[in-house]
């Protein structure tokens, strides 16, 4: 499966969520109920995915972790804030480069409207997978950073 369908799947249970619970909880309910929806839609995942630095020869586990980590090629990073901020996905593209994976979401639970809280982040994904992807994973809005 694309990192394209694996992104679709996991927006259209960001949606349900949203839907279901509207914003202003915690983020680690947000999490947990959507890698619940996750696994419903038969996709695997981890949560809490340490993402290690390399330094000096070393390996440091504790640098990073992904939120979820989509069948070990979708980096999902959650929110509930009241606006993103751009180092958010900064730190969502670094993630993505020290895990040498392309396609992240950031999605922030926070938001009125979801559509408006959605930023898929991109490292590298091939101009025809882009191309590929139907608009922004078949919703509205969000935004799209590719570094």
């Amino acid at each position: 499966m694309s990192e394209n369908e694996i992104g679709k799947r996991v927006l259209d249970a960001a949606y349900k969520v949203h839907t279901a619970l509207g914003p202003g909880l915690l983020e680690t309910v947000y999490e947990v109920i959507l890698a619940h929806e996750i696994a419903e839609n038969g996709l695997g995942f981890e949560r809490q995915k340490p993402i290690p630095i390399h330094y000096g020869g070393k390996v440091f586990l504790e640098g990073f972790r992904a939120d979820l980590l989509v069948e070990d090629k979708v980096i999902v990073e959650l929110k509930s804030c009241e606006t993103l901020l751009p180092v958010h996905g900064k730190q969502l593209l670094t993630q993505l480069r020290l895990s040498d994976r392309r396609l992240g979401f950031l999605i922030n639970f926070g938001a009125v409207h979801l559509r408006h809280g959605i930023k898929r982040v991109v490292n590298g994904l091939p101009d025809d997978e882009e191309a590929s992807r139907g608009g922004r994973q078949g919703r509205e809005g969000g935004e799209e950073i590719e570094l």
